[in-house]
């Protein structure tokens, strides 16, 4: 893991690799590693989205940030989204998805079906024409 400097604070940066090995880990540790098809772990993943869902339930419309939430509702939001992408990792390793790659080729390919508009004002879906809106994801920053 890599720590890097953000406003002036550490924060610790945790790949999808480090997930992966940790969920590993933590599943043969407890002999669960026959549980986790497939189809048990999208199961399981469904259901924690639909515990994340809970939260916003009957919030209305929520500011970025959450700045009206209580600190302890925002711990709790950090918990229903970890489960999900936690579950996420653990699902995309058993179909044998590198979800890094994956997703960078998705936002490749939403670049070109969805390109800067030409104009500032227009907020319309491109046609995919306009090649260049194309991104390279594959450079390191």
């Amino acid at each position: 893991m890599n720590k890097g400097d953000e406003g002036g604070e550490d924060k610790e940066v945790v790949s999808l690799q480090t997930l992966s090995k940790k969920m590993d880990d933590f599943a043969k540790a407890r002999n669960w590693e026959k549980y986790h098809s497939p189809r048990n772990l999208l199961l399981a993943m469904v259901g924690e989205v639909g515990e994340l869902s809970e939260i916003f339930q009957w919030k209305g419309e929520v500011a970025r940030g959450c700045p009206d939430w209580k600190e302890e509702e925002k711990v709790h939001l950090g918990e229903e989204l970890s489960d999900v992408l936690l579950y996420l990792v653990r699902l995309s390793d058993a179909c044998g998805v590198d979800l890094g790659k994956a997703a960078l080729r998705k936002i490749e390919l939403n670049a070109i079906k969805y390109p800067v508009p030409k104009k500032t004002d227009d907020h319309c879906v491109g046609d995919g024409e306009d090649s260049s809106s194309k991104i390279n994801l594959n450079e390191e920053n």
